[in-house]
This record gives C-alpha cells, structure tokens and sequence, in this order.
C-alpha cells in the first residue's frame, strides 16, 4: 500500500449514532474498500475487495426490508 490508512478519506457509517459505540468506518480505494472501528484507529484496517463489499452492501440493504 502506498496511501498510508491516516491518509485515506474514511467515512462513519450512517449507522453508528452519537453515543460513540458501534462505530465502523471505510475508506475507498482502487483495488479495495477498508473497513476499520472508528474508537480504535490504531488497528490495522480489514481491506476486502471492491465486489466483496459490493455484495456485502446490498446483502445489508436487503435485510432492512
């Protein structure tokens, strides 16, 4: 990875809410979508391709309805 994960544009999910728990967070790049727990950044990021999160997204999305 060239892009070091602080200088990603990471994205909290609408989901999370205000109390501070349950935070996750992603940042887009060409070949990958980073997911990370926004209270630990620390952490090293799970990277999961770009079709693996596409389908996991609308897996998500599914299961609201």
């Amino acid at each position: 990875m060239s892009t070091t994960e602080t200088e990603l544009a990471w994205f909290k999910s609408s989901y999370s809410g205000s109390s501070g728990d349950n935070c996750v967070e992603v940042a887009v790049r060409t070949a990958a979508v980073l997911v990370r727990d926004s209270k630990d950044t620390d952490r090293r990021a799970l990277a999961v391709s770009r079709d693996a999160w596409a389908a996991f997204t609308a897996l998500a999305a599914g299961s609201r309805r």
